[in-house]
């Protein structure tokens, strides 16, 4: 097998970013000559000149292009193999930013909790909470996120995951509404005026699909983007929301005729009258942070806060 020099893996992820032989040195301790002749191997191995003059900078050229997609996902896993692996860390001194990238629903009900029993365990460690527009693998696969939250899908299948717990889908409408006068059946649900969250702008979904299975519509008349933003809007209105259980998560679901379960932030749940399928929320990682013990130490420590709470 022809030898292989990894340590042109990382000067060529310099070069490429700096698109500069001195501040591609600068960055690495080398000599502009000593970088001059790597990026001379560079060309050599790869049979592309990668970086060519434009007056007085280097532009890449297209083949470079394509590899500096790749390169840092490629530089942090040749690290990762060539670094001895150690224990449990000691949380008390792991001093490391995780980003978890959740919708604003699970961040409202369960950040300030993970918050807590991470820096209680941890106080070095500092989080980062990223909105979640899409379901893209992306920032996963990059290394931009450690962690998602959410229904794992069939769109990036070498993704770990594990459900930390079960979620189903409920109505909500405000304290007093008429809806809770009398018995929910289908007609009167579908009835309703209706609120539905969809980042997507989407109008229909599985509980339409269960009521046209029974020959019922339901009628939309506003959606927004996220569960929270549809419950601000049943709260304030006639309006009827459709969001998982978990986010009236310290209110319970009414049920039957004249069942007037707690108010959540005058708000009450019932139970949809036709079947859904049910939820199941995952933590997501990608393979490369699997036996990184400080990676495994932190989502050990979510799964345990979302099921705590989700139990209560």
């Amino acid at each position: 097998m022809t030898a292989i020099d990894l340590n042109l893996l990382t000067a060529l992820d310099v070069l490429l970013a700096e698109r500069s032989v001195t501040r591609a040195a600068g960055r690495l301790g080398l000599s502009p000559s000593a970088m001059s002749r790597t990026l001379a191997r560079l060309r050599v191995a790869t049979g592309d000149p990668l970086l060519v003059q434009a007056g007085r900078v280097l532009v890449p050229t297209p083949h470079a292009e394509h590899l500096a997609g790749r390169l840092p996902v490629l530089v942090r896993e040749a690290r990762a193999v060539l670094t001895p692996a150690v224990g449990d860390p000691d949380p008390a001194s792991l001093a490391r930013t995780f980003t978890i990238r959740a919708n604003e629903g699970f961040v409202s009900l369960f950040a300030a909790e993970i918050v807590a029993a991470i820096t209680r365990d941890a106080p070095l460690v500092r989080l980062r909470f990223a909105p979640k527009p899409d379901k893209d693998a992306r920032p996963l696969r990059e290394g931009l996120i450690d962690i998602e939250v959410g229904t794992a899908g069939a769109s990036a299948p070498e993704m770990r995951s594990q459900m930390i717990f079960r979620d189903r889908f409920i109505a909500a409408a405000r304290h007093g509404h008429p809806v809770f006068d009398e018995v929910m059946t289908p007609q009167r649900y579908a009835a309703c005026g209706h609120v539905v969250a969809s980042r997507r702008g989407a109008m229909t979904g599985p509980v339409d699909a269960a009521l046209r299975a029974i020959g019922l519509e339901r009628r939309i008349v506003a959606v927004v983007p996220g569960f929270l933003d549809a419950l601000t809007v049943a709260r304030r209105s006639d309006l009827v929301a459709l969001v998982p259980r978990s986010c009236l998560l310290h209110g319970q679901v009414a049920h039957g005729q004249g069942a007037h379960g707690q108010v959540a932030q005058g708000l009450q749940g019932f139970d949809l009258p036709v079947t859904t399928p049910e939820l199941a929320i995952s933590l997501m990682w990608h393979p490369r942070l699997d036996a990184d013990p400080a990676h495994r130490w932190f989502r050990q420590t979510l799964m345990a806060v979302c099921r705590k709470m989700t139990r209560r």
